[in-house]
């Protein structure tokens, strides 16, 4: 939950400060609304003395199958919207000869070894930021909402920002609300699969500001009419973010 507030309010946020990005049709009415789904069924599924009157709160196994099913349906749909996007492709690209091509073993490695560096940083920044949060006596829930939630965001970060440079806005876009979906659906799908979770009643907060914020990201798109996620709306979902830090810090 925490890496998808901070993927929503501040990884797009500073994207959009830097660059406003344009969005596309099927994102404001398909991915954005899919991950809307996937944190609202999290909060239905994990509140099971709320809504069945059970003596606890858990994803269990059942859970994560529907979850994973869920899973299987989006990757079939990206699969689809492949198809069609790599037709438009090459019909672009009869006309676009700035485009500079590599070789497909050179492009793989590079895809690769880019993926090796941001999982070594991200696993020593993890690793280093929990050991101090413990040192100080902290919870686990701050250190997962806070440190452990902003270093597994972060290799989003220079993705994001260089896509918003590159005027790339469906990357921008798509690598966060893309990442949302894939923690909901396959990350906590296959870990409650594995073992069922239990929920504390005090996340369901960290769970409804994460259905705020898939809510503020689709309500901002209709603000100018075009689909366009402007600076102004960068900069409140960034101060949101801060807000949201204090909120946790007083918290504890």
């Amino acid at each position: 939950m925490g890496s998808n507030i901070a993927n929503i309010l501040l990884i797009l946020g500073i994207s959009a400060l830097i660059v406003p990005l344009t969005v596309k049709t099927s994102t404001v009415w398909k991915e954005i609304p899919l991950a809307l789904l996937g944190v609202g069924l999290i909060f239905i599924m994990g509140n099971d003395g709320l809504f069945d009157g059970l003596s606890f709160n858990a994803l269990t196994r059942t859970d994560g199958i529907a979850l994973l099913s869920l899973m299987a349906i989006f990757m079939y749909y990206i699969f689809g919207m492949a198809k069609t996007d790599r037709a438009r492709a090459e019909e672009l690209e009869e006309t676009a000869h700035h485009i500079k091509h590599r070789a497909l073993a050179t492009s793989i490695g590079m895809t690769v070894l880019g993926l090796v560096g941001l999982t070594i940083g991200d696993r020593l920044l993890v690793t280093g930021a929990v050991d101090i949060t413990e040192a100080a006596g902290l919870s686990e829930a701050l250190i997962g909402l806070t440190i452990v939630a902003l270093g597994t965001s972060i290799p989003d970060l220079p993705t994001s920002v260089v896509a918003a440079l590159k005027k790339q806005a469906d990357i921008a876009i798509g690598n966060v609300v893309g990442s949302n979906i894939f923690n909901v659906f396959f990350v906590l799908g296959t870990t409650s699969v594995i073992i069922p979770l239990p929920l504390s009643s005090a996340l369901n907060t960290d769970i409804l500001v994460s259905i705020g914020a898939t809510l503020l990201l689709f309500s901002f798109m209709f603000f100018s009419g075009k689909r366009i996620l402007a600076r102004w709306q960068g900069g409140v979902m960034v101060a949101t973010y801060i807000g949201y830090i204090g909120y946790l810090v007083v918290r504890g």
